[in-house]
């Protein structure tokens, strides 16, 4: 029997802006995430929740791929400008 090697876990955040009305096209992207489309003000959001996301991650300790969902939800949350 021939044992297969686990792959690492990989994860990435996804966002998608579906208010733009403006015809502009908004991208950002970084190491693990993309935010994509959106209002000016929803891209902005979205993205400043990508990267306070990722600061709590490093002050955890932790990799994306190593949250679990529920872990993940809560930090999501209270990144998430008001």
């Amino acid at each position: 029997m021939s044992k297969k090697k686990k792959s690492p876990r990989r994860a990435a955040l996804l966002g998608l802006g579906l208010d733009n009305q403006d015809g502009h096209k908004r991208i950002t992207t970084g190491e693990q995430f993309a935010i994509l489309g959106g209002s000016d003000e929803t891209h902005g959001r979205m993205t400043e929740t990508a990267i306070k996301t990722f600061e709590e991650l490093k002050t955890r300790g932790k990799e994306l791929a190593q949250v679990e969902p529920t872990e993940l939800a809560e930090i999501l949350q209270r990144a998430t400008p008001r």
